[in-house]
């Protein structure tokens, strides 16, 4: 079972593991990724490295080399504890695999340690991760008009994600939160972004720091009748965000959001009451045509018997 579990996992994900592997980011990642296995493999090219082998055997790793891999393979396992996507997870593996691949290559030739670093450099600036396209029921905000759409009517309840489109905590939570607004949102209940990268009055207005050391990005704030209730991360006193997790079911957890959407759909009903009471005006029965067409008749009798 405990092979199993995994493999089933992967089988599962696996339509959507294709989707983000064939875009050119990805595929150029992976190639860069596994490019110290590529020289140290190929015969004709692994023919002419250097190696500490006892053996000599060039197209072999030797056991410096073994322990690298082995301490970048610990470290990505660390690091993934708290991926919470497929994407993330596959890009800690592709950083880490980058970073020892420098190291190694430097160890090996100095000459190919520097046109790898270069290499990567240039992709860095040239290349970024593909941003979430998918389906969301979410509204962007402005500076200017973020305020105005919390305070248009009390009754609703907004949660509202601060982010910035340079962030890779951002890029990889979108998905996620794409897919919470497709599940909760209603006429009671809505999800809004803005972009503190974008909009700096709106970094200091609702105290979300846009700096990368203060790790507050992404922040989630939920606000009721225009007024912050509460948000996560939460932020001490020196202005660091306390460590949380931002997963599906932390969010629904933390947020309530199963409560709130009850609630929420009531507002719905209670709208369209209204609205169906004004398409349809009350009708009026004949005793009440009478009576009302006696009282307009009274007065007149009463007019003419004066005169």
């Amino acid at each position: 079972m405990a092979l199993l579990t995994p493999l089933f996992a992967f089988l599962y994900h696996l339509p959507q593991v294709y989707k983000w592997l064939l875009k050119p980011y990805y595929v150029a990642s992976l190639f860069m990724s596994i490019a110290f296995l590529a020289v140290r493999k190929t015969p004709g090219i692994c023919d002419h490295l250097a190696t500490q082998r006892e053996d000599g055997n060039s197209c072999d790793f030797d056991w410096r080399e073994v322990e690298i891999l082995m301490f970048l393979s610990a470290i990505v396992m660390m690091k993934n504890r708290r991926a919470i996507t497929v994407e993330q997870h596959v890009g800690n593996i592709i950083l880490f695999s980058k970073v020892a691949n420098v190291i190694l290559f430097f160890r090996l030739d100095i000459r190919m340690g520097l046109l790898y670093l270069t290499l990567c450099i240039v992709f860095l600036m040239t290349c970024k991760p593909p941003l979430y396209m998918g389906p969301e029921y979410i509204k962007y905000f402005s500076d200017k008009t973020i305020d105005d759409e919390l305070d248009r009517d009390s009754r609703v309840t907004w949660i509202v994600e601060f982010f910035a489109n340079w962030s890779p905590e951002c890029q990889s939570f979108a998905s996620v939160y794409a897919d919470l607004s497709l599940k909760y949102n209603c006429a009671g209940l809505k999800f809004g972004k803005v972009d503190i990268g974008r909009y700096g009055e709106v970094s200091k207005r609702y105290k979300v720091s846009a700096s990368p050391l203060s790790k507050q990005l992404p922040s989630l704030v939920l606000f009721q009748g225009g007024k912050e209730v509460m948000r996560r991360p939460q932020v001490d006193k020196k202005g660091r965000a306390v460590s949380w997790s931002f997963t599906e079911e932390n969010i629904i957890r933390e947020f309530n959001l199963n409560e709130l959407y009850q609630k929420s759909k009531k507002l719905n009903k209670t709208k369209g009451d209204k609205i169906s009471q004004s398409q349809f005006p009350p009708v009026i029965e004949e005793e009440e045509l009478e009576q009302q067409g006696a009282d307009a008749q009274g007065p007149e009798s009463e007019s003419k018997k004066d005169k």
